[in-house]
């Protein structure tokens, strides 16, 4: 159960099989069912997951009530509000919710630190996954401005490449910040230069 949390992990940092242990038996796992909410706006966010199967988004509702996807969450992923984890009595504005039936391993707060006070060098590799995390949200940020909606899919596509089989185009859409009529016009363009 433990083998992808522990290949990704150590990634970052060697860990020892005793480190690994004291991680592994902090970790809950938890099997959710697709179209579940697991955050809701105006709550507290209490988990960090690690995602072991299935596909998860992130996203806020704007004034015009439109959901905006943020993030998906795939195996191997890392999904939470991580602003929980840097203001504790911060709620979230975000919702979290699965669009698979998922396997989840998560730890609380409580058991982050008390990792990091029985094995502390996992809070090098958390620092991390965090500091990779906002690397990523950065250049998605600079690529929403720079790039056309065209070049924004096709990022898209090199960074999650199962999704567009797994999830509704309008997500994708949402995510890319386009509607799902254009997104359909580039899909099509893009078949047809494929069959040329």
């Amino acid at each position: 159960m433990f083998t992808q949390i522990n290949s990704s992990i150590s990634r970052y940092v060697n860990f020892t099989p005793e480190e690994l242990e004291i991680f592994n038996g902090l970790l809950s796992h938890k099997q959710i069912a697709k179209k579940t909410i697991m955050l809701h706006e105006g709550e507290k966010c209490n988990f960090e997951a690690f995602v072991v199967k299935g596909c998860v988004r992130k996203y806020y509702i704007d004034k015009n009530g439109f959901e905006v996807i943020l993030q998906f969450a795939v195996e191997n992923s890392w999904i939470s509000d991580i602003s929980f984890s840097i203001y504790e009595d911060c709620v979230s504005h975000v919702f979290i919710e699965t669009l698979e039936n998922c396997d989840f391993l998560l730890f609380s707060p409580e058991t982050k630190e008390k990792l990091f006070e029985q094995a502390p060098r996992f809070e090098r590799a958390f620092r991390i996954l965090m500091q990779r995390n906002l690397a990523v949200t950065q250049n998605r940020l600079f690529h929403s401005i720079t790039l056309t909606a065209e070049q924004k899919y096709d990022e898209f596509l090199a960074l999650y490449p199962t999704i567009p089989q797994r999830v509704a185009q309008h997500y994708i859409a949402s995510y890319l910040g386009i509607s799902a009529e254009f997104l359909s016009k580039i899909r099509t363009r893009k078949l047809k230069s494929l069959n040329f």
